[in-house]
């Protein structure tokens, strides 16, 4: 189990940890997350999981566009989920990691 599994498994599950830990390293860390969330304007979104105030949701559907269909469903296929549920699980776990991640709304030097 790597470092951030281990981080993120107690709050989202071990087997979403390991997902959302799939799609950070994918995007050079939680930098390049919140860099592509951005740039699909979805900044005030992914700023309010960083923050320390409450988590904004994010829709399967913003999953989708934000990190586009070929990695929801290069992700999917890894992990054995339809593309649809993945991107369902993301947008109900995805705030949380960032969260945890980014603790008093600090970002990782990494």
């Amino acid at each position: 189990m790597g470092f951030l599994d281990g981080i993120l498994g107690g709050a989202v599950g071990a087997e979403m940890a390991t997902v959302v830990n799939g799609l950070i390293e994918k995007h050079g860390g939680v930098q390049g997350i919140v860099a592509q969330l951005e740039q699909q304007g979805l900044g005030g979104t992914v700023r309010s999981w960083i923050g320390t105030g409450a988590n904004a949701p994010i829709t399967a559907d913003q999953i989708h566009q934000a990190f586009g269909s070929d990695t929801v469903q290069e992700l999917a296929a890894k992990f054995g989920l339809s593309p649809q549920d993945l991107a369902a699980k993301l947008s109900a776990v995805l705030p949380q990691a960032i969260d945890k991640l980014t603790p008093g709304g600090v970002m990782p030097k990494s």
